[in-house]
């Protein structure tokens, strides 16, 4: 999944949310980690994060352990709640308030996930 950020952010909110995101995941600022526990809590349990610092973009990785994660995301994505949880959690890092332009997720790379819980399941 990709996520773009809305043209008033810079390129330096973007490389301060990538640059939080590995302090507070090496839980070396853990007054912000409370903070983005409680937004990824609402992503759900069965489902991690991680960020990665792109051209134009950051992209963010979920990994989903189970089926039932991977549906309830897709169901987020689709709902735009997403969107808001990812602004949210960007926000948090950055200090400032982030909108993101487009949350990106392919039909393809979702049939892709899917098909290896069920070839798992089989």
């Amino acid at each position: 999944m990709c996520a773009e950020l809305g043209v008033l952010q810079s390129p330096q909110t973007e490389d301060a949310i990538v640059s939080q995101w590995g302090e507070v995941s090496a839980d070396k600022k853990p007054e912000i980690r409370h903070h983005v526990n409680e937004i990824l809590r609402l992503v759900g349990n069965d489902t991690k994060w991680v960020l990665i610092r792109r051209a134009n973009s950051i992209a963010i990785l979920f990994l989903c352990m189970t089926l039932s994660a991977v549906v309830g995301l897709r169901e987020q994505w689709q709902s735009t709640r997403l969107r808001v949880i990812v602004e949210q959690l960007f926000t948090v890092l950055s200090g400032e308030s982030v909108y993101v332009k487009r949350l990106i997720w392919p039909q393809a790379e979702y049939d892709y996930c899917l098909s290896n819980f069920h070839s798992l399941q089989g």
